[in-house]
C-alpha cells in the first residue's frame, strides 16, 4: 500500500530510508517546538498554549504535505515569520495579538486563493533572484541579532545604542558555550547539529543550576504531560475588528505574505532539485499541491494560536538521509504529534539554550549573500541595504520595503529600468506609499 501510494520504487527509496529520513528532518527542526514558543509569549500569548499549536499545527500541515504533494518536505511556524510577527506586527505596529493571529488567518486565506490561481507562482517568478537571496540573508542576520539579544550577549547602550554584554554572567556563559558547541556540530556536519546544540546546552544548563548556579534552567518537574493548553484555539477571531481598522492593514499582511512568498520558494526549490522534482521545463513537479499544503497549513496554524506555518529548509537533512517522498514527511508529522506530551521537557529551554539555534540558523540563511553579484552595484546596492535595514529598524517588512525601493531607483539611474517587471514595480509604489503614510 505505502509503495503504491508514495511511489517509492520509482523514487529509488523504501520505508525504511523514508522512515530514518523523516526521523531525521523532525530532530533538524525541533528546536521550533521551544523556540516558538519563546518568541511568541513576549507578544502575551501563553508559552505551553504557543507550544501546542506549533506541534499540532506542524503536525498537521507536514501530513497534508505528505499525503497531497507527496514531497519530503516539513512544514512549522517559520523563523523568520516568527519574528516579524512578534517585533513588527505586535512591537512595532501596536497589533494585539488576536489581531496578528486574524492577519496569519487572512494571509493563509490569500495564500491559498493566489496558489489555487498560479498567481503565486507568477509573482514569485517575477521577483528578481537577487532580491529573494538579500531577503533570505536578511532575516538570517535579524534571527542572529535577536539570539544574541536575548541571551544577554548584546545589550541596550544609551550612548553607542547596543554594546557588549557583561561575559562573567553564568546565562550569558550558558549561551556562548551553546554557540561554540553548535557552530562545532555544523562544522563536522553532524546531522541535526542545531538540535544537538540546543540539547547540549539544555543538559549542561540544568547541571550547572543544580550545581547551585543562578539563572541556569531547571529539572523539569514531569517528562509526559497530558495537561494541554488550548488556550490560542481561535482567539484569532477576536481580531478581526481590529486588524481592518489599523491604518497598517495591507501593510501588515503584504509583510506576512511576501516574507512566507520566498520562505517557501526557496525551500521547494531547493528540496526539488535534490530529489529529482524538476521537470525538463525547469518547472517543478507537484508545485501546486505542495503550495497549497503549505498555504493550509498557514490557516491552521493561525487558528490553533501561532505565526505563519512555512515549508522548513531543515527538510533538506532528511534529503540527504535519503528521503524522496512523502513518506518522509508524514513520519516527521507523526513525531510532532507524539511531541505534544512531552512537554515538561521543552521547559529547560530558556532564552540561552535557544540562542545558539537563532544565531546557527542566521549564520544558515547568511549564506545567501554568496549568491548576490556584488560586482552589481544595482544588486549590490538594493542586498546591502535590504539586510542592513533589517536589522538596525528591528523590522523585516521595512528592510524588504528599502530594498525594493532601491533596487528601483538604482536600476532606473542605470538604465535598466526595462529591466523590472510591471509587477515589482507595483511592488515599488505599494512600499513608497506606506513610508509617505506612516
Amino acid at each position: 500500500m505505502l509503495e503504491r501510494f508514495f511511489k517509492l520504487k520509482k523514487k529509488g527509496t523504501t520505508v525504511k530510508t523514508e522512515v530514518i529520513a523523516g526521523i531525521t528532518t523532525f530532530l533538524a527542526m525541533a528546536y521550533i517546538l521551544a523556540v516558538n514558543p519563546n518568541m511568541l509569549q513576549e507578544t502575551g500569548l501563553s508559552y505551553d498554549g504557543v507550544f501546542l499549536a506549533t506541534a499540532l499545527s506542524s503536525g498537521i500541515a507536514t501530513l497534508i504535505m505528505g499525503l497531497l504533494a507527496n514531497y519530503p518536505v516539513a512544514l512549522a511556524p517559520g523563523m523568520g515569520v516568527n519574528a516579524l510577527f512578534t517585533y513588527t506586527l505586535v512591537f512595532g505596529m501596536g497589533y494585539s495579538p488576536e489581531a496578528a493571529l486574524a492577519a496569519v488567518v487572512v494571509s493563509g486565506i490569500i495564500f491559498l486563493v493566489i496558489s489555487v490561481t498560479g498567481i503565486r507562482k507568477a509573482i514569485i517568478n517575477a521577483i528578481p533572484q537577487q532580491l529573494k537571496l538579500a531577503i533570505g540573508a536578511g532575516i538570517g542576520f535579524f534571527i542572529a541579532f535577536l539570539g544574541f539579544k536575548n541571551a544577554g550577549i548584546i545589550v541596550s547602550d544609551a550612548s553607542t545604542f547596543v554594546a557588549l554584554g557583561d561575559l562573567r554572567d553564568p546565562v550569558v556563559l550558558l549561551a556562548i558555550f551553546g554557540i561554540l558547541v553548535t557552530i562545532i556540530l555544523m562544522a563536522r556536519k553532524v546531522p541535526a547539529a542545531v538540535f544537538y546544540g540546543l540539547i547540549i546546552t539544555a543538559v549542561v544548563g540544568v547541571i550547572l543550576g543544580l550545581c547551585g548556579v543562578a539563572g541556569m534552567p531547571e529539572v523539569p518537574s514531569a517528562i509526559i504531560s497530558f495537561d494541554l493548553d488550548t488556550s490560542g484555539f481561535g482567539i484569532f477571531m477576536n481580531g478581526f475588528g481590529e486588524l481592518f481598522s489599523h491604518p497598517d492593514c495591507i501593510v501588515a499582511l503584504f509583510s506576512l505574505l511576501f516574507v512566507d512568498f520566498f520562505d517557501t520558494a526557496g525551500t521547494l526549490i531547493s528540496v526539488a532539485n535534490k530529489t529529482n522534482l524538476v521537470d525538463k521545463n525547469g518547472e517543478l513537479a507537484n508545485i501546486e499541491q505542495a503550495l497549497i499544503a503549505d498555504s493550509t497549513g498557514t490557516v491552521i496554524g493561525g487558528i490553533l494560536g501561532t505565526s505563519t506555518v512555512t515549508s522548513f529548509v531543515e527538510s533538506t537533512a532528511g534529503v540527504e538521509a535519503g528521503g524522496r517522498t512523502g513518506l518522509t514527511a508524514c513520519t516527521t508529522a507523526i513525531l510532532f504529534f507524539l511531541s505534544i506530551f512531552f512537554a515538561p521537557v521543552l521547559s529547560v529551554v530558556t532564552n540561552a539554550v535557544t540562542a545558539p539555534a537563532l544565531i546557527a540558523v542566521g549564520i544558515s540563511m547568511a549564506t545567501q549573500l554568496g549568491g548576490i553579484e556584488w560586482d552589481d552595484i544595482v544588486f549590490a546596492a538594493a542586498g546591502f541595504i535590504t539586510v542592513i535595514m533589517m536589522v538596525l529598524t528591528y523590522s523585516i517588512s521595512d528592510g524588504i520595503a528599502f530594498g525594493f525601493i532601491v533596487y528601483g531607483l538604482t536600476s532606473a539611474i542605470a538604465g535598466r529600468a526595462k529591466d523590472i517587471k510591471p509587477i515589482v514595480w507595483i511592488l515599488i509604489l505599494v512600499f513608497i506609499a506606506y513610508f509617505a503614510l506612516i
